[in-house]
């Protein structure tokens, strides 16, 4: 089975976390401090400095742990269970895209500095551009994407030390006084809007797995990179400021091309775009390389949709997750298309919240894990992240507190959020027995109303045909849900035949019994079996055919059920089996049932010989298997 390489080194890996971390935060934030702050604005990156360099700890401790492609959700998984773990991949899968969209966006509004349709309809295009030029490098292996991130990672290095020398080389310190212009509780408003330029911990986490002796070298890698990155972040802010001013600087709606023209004019201007355009467009491609392994490690926890935990044999990617990837990354940009800041207003509450679930994690796991081996402790770790998340708290409010229609950009952000129940309820049902019983009970009486759209006349009648003369036969009827199709099989076999109905659900159990009673077919046993995921009906005698409908996506063990049914069935009896797949031409069902011969070999396994044929229904396709018992297995 294909896995993923260990390809990357500790100045490879250190690299790309600086250019991950700093992001399109430097080319941006720094002005956005400096009109909310002003000079102080300093004083907010040193604050933050401390911070950051603090969180790296914490993240480097939790890597030490588990250097994996999951990164925070492993974490987060070992400190929290798997409901909140879900969660948390699920957040950092939404922020990572939002992330995406907003350093795509912000790089194109600096060559594409105007407004209009023809400037949105311009960016969607380079955006939609340069997302399938990344994937198809991340798609291709990860030693030709390092080399892409590193070379990037260089390009925006070169890019500040051209902005910092000569702001250095003509810095003036009465460009800094007045130093407090606004009030100081500004200078804790400021450090909400700069932090950004920190944040990114969390993609290079995800590069862990692929990191040669990654439990030792990733922890050096983010405490060294955050240090880097402090240094240059308020050495690049302090030479603006006095080499430039603080008011041209922080009033600049392209303030990097306002230092460009400051220090070199015209054709600094020029060439200044072009290398922060590259430099942005490099963390886009540092996000895209990553964001798919959180995909791989949450679907081989099942806390994604299965078929996405392939590797490919010879580029040894995750490219089921990258074409994924590539697909949200497009949909973030359309959305977001509008604005930078509005994306960063969005972004930023949501990765304090996540932050904040990583530092509680650290406290969590000393006291659930203290044995385990950490290459690297966090210092305080029992007390200090918790101190980190009470900043973040502050930070909040104060945001909600002093900025325009913030509530209603919190509650977009967690709608983002509560988006993700869906799956995790779908993949509950695929692989969780009681979450299988608590839906099916909770929505029995739903599933009688609608039973006509799930299972319509015509495909009962299919099924009829397919079982050919069933009169005066016994029939197990595997997963009868409300009865809707046991009543037919009763009318069928006659008085003369037998029905044992089967499911998981007492409400459907419950449903069907009383349709029997009011049909008056005495010929129906229907039974309730908590366990109806793993075996037959222990009570189900020998019969003469077996059907069921929709319930081969949530057996927990195919193999032994059918082997079960094949002890119960004579040679050359019929089987009909009806399933479910591409729920509103999306969402799969478990994977084994995406490949026909793969249902085939499965069912021949346990001694059946099958055909497969797949139909569109109201709003999935419906899968019918069919065909006789060839064998007896033991």
């Amino acid at each position: 089975m294909a896995e993923l390489k260990k390809v990357l080194s500790f100045r490879t890996i250190l690299l790309i976390t600086i250019n991950s971390i700093m992001g399109t935060g430097i080319f941006f934030l720094p002005a956005l401090g400096a009109l909310y702050a002003g000079p102080a604005s300093l004083l907010s990156w040193l604050i933050l400095s401390v911070i950051a360099i603090y969180i790296s700890m914490c993240f480097a401790e939790l890597v030490s742990m588990f250097p994996t492609s999951g990164g925070i959700y492993e974490f987060c998984k070992h400190a929290f269970g798997k409901f909140p773990s879900f969660l948390i991949g699920w957040l950092t899968l939404v922020t990572a895209n939002i992330t995406l969209a907003m350093l795509i966006i912000g790089a194109i509004q600096y060559l594409l500095p105007f407004e209009g349709v023809r400037a949105s309809l311009a960016i969607i295009a380079v955006s939609i551009f340069f997302i399938l030029v990344f994937n198809f490098i991340a798609y291709r292996g990860m030693k030709t994407s390092a080399t892409m991130l590193v070379v990037f990672s260089f390009i925006t290095l070169f890019t500040l030390a051209g902005l910092m020398v000569p702001g250095l080389l003509s810095f003036d310190p009465s460009r800094l006084i007045p130093f407090f212009i606004q009030p100081k509780i500004m200078i804790l408003v400021a450090i909400f809007f700069i932090a950004e330029t920190f944040f990114g911990w969390e993609s290079p986490t995800f590069l862990a797995g692929e990191t040669k002796n990654g439990h030792k070298v990733m922890p050096k890698a983010l405490v060294l990179a955050t240090i880097i990155i402090a240094i240059i972040s308020f050495g690049f802010v302090l030479t603006a400021m006095g080499g430039a001013g603080w008011e041209g600087f922080a009033n600049s709606s392209s303030p990097l091309l306002f230092l460009a023209d400051t220090h070199y004019g015209a054709i600094g201007v020029t060439v200044f775009t072009l290398l922060v355009y590259l430099s942005i467009i490099g963390s886009v491609a540092d996000w895209v390389v990553s964001a798919p392994r959180l995909i791989l490690a949450m679907a081989k926890d099942k806390l994604f949709v299965s078929q996405f935990d392939r590797i490919h044999p010879k580029y040894h990617t995750p490219h089921y997750a990258i074409v994924l990837q590539t697909i949200l990354s497009i949909a973030f940009v359309l959305i977001g298309v509008g604005s930078y800041v509005t994306l960063l207003h969005l972004l930023v509450p949501l990765l304090l919240i996540l932050y904040s679930c990583v530092m509680v994690s650290v406290v969590v796991l000393r006291y659930k894990m203290p044995n385990a081996k950490r290459y690297f402790h966090a210092p305080l770790g029992k007390v200090g992240p918790i101190v980190i998340v009470g900043i973040f708290l502050v930070l909040l409010i104060l945001w909600l507190a002093l900025t325009e229609s913030a509530l209603t950009t919190l509650s977009l952000g967690i709608s983002f959020i509560l988006m993700g129940l869906p799956l995790y309820l779908l993949l509950e049902m695929y692989h969780n027995p009681k979450a299988i019983r608590f839906v099916d009970d909770a929505l029995a009486y739903f599933t009688l109303l609608f039973e006509r759209f799930a299972l319509p006349l015509s495909v009962r009648r299919q099924i009829i045909h397919l079982l050919g003369n069933i009169k005066g036969k016994t029939v197990l009827e595997f997963g009868c849900s409300v009865g809707t199709l046991t009543m037919h099989l009763a009318e069928e076999v006659g008085p003369d035949g037998k029905i044992w109905a089967t499911n998981i659900s007492k409400r459907e159990v419950f449903i069907t019994r009383r349709r029997a009673v009011k049909n008056g077919h005495n010929h129906i046993e229907v039974l309730h079996d908590p366990f109806h995921t793993v075996r037959v009906h222990p009570k189900v005698p020998n019969i003469h055919m077996i059907v069921s409908i929709g319930s081969l996506g949530y057996l927990q063990n195919v193999g032994n059920v059918l082997k079960e049914m094949n002890q119960k069935l004579k040679k050359g009896s019929k089987i009909c089996f009806v399933d479910y797949d591409k729920f509103f031409d999306i969402i799969p069902n478990v994977e084994w049932l995406n490949s026909d011969q793969r249902i085939k070999n499965i069912f021949s396994e346990s001694g059946f010989n099958v055909s497969v044929v797949r139909k569109q229904g109201f709003a999935w396709k419906y899968i019918f298997i069919y065909g006789i018992k060839e064998k007896e297995i033991k």
